[in-house]
């Protein structure tokens, strides 16, 4: 009688250990999972970041900055009349934040 409790405790102890198993692969996955979503989804910037211009990357500042000036660049040599050169410069000026926005989105 104590042979066979015996050998059916260890039966019942080898298919504890199995779904341990199971269920360790089974949580080692949903954590793989999970980190590897968490490395890929966007997270928002933290707005209080104690920098200036906290909205936008430098990437993106430069780029806008390098095409701000290459616009101004052309202005500057193909339009001969000043009035004329002032007057798209301000035009530039006006238009540039509403163009930054729609280029790069409005990220909160």
């Amino acid at each position: 009688m104590s042979k066979e409790r015996a050998r059916r405790r260890a039966v019942r102890e080898a298919e504890a250990e199995k779904a341990r198993a199971v269920r360790a692969r089974r949580v080692a996955r949903r954590q793989r999972r999970r980190t590897l979503l968490r490395r890929l989804t966007p997270r928002l910037p933290d707005r209080r970041t104690g920098r200036m211009f906290a909205r936008r990357s430098r990437s993106q500042r430069a780029g806008v900055a390098v095409l701000s000036i290459t616009v101004l660049g052309a202005i500057w040599f193909l339009v001969d009349d000043l009035g004329l050169r002032l007057g798209l410069i301000m035009l530039l000026l006006l238009v540039l934040p509403a163009v930054v926005v729609l280029a790069f989105g409005r990220r909160i």
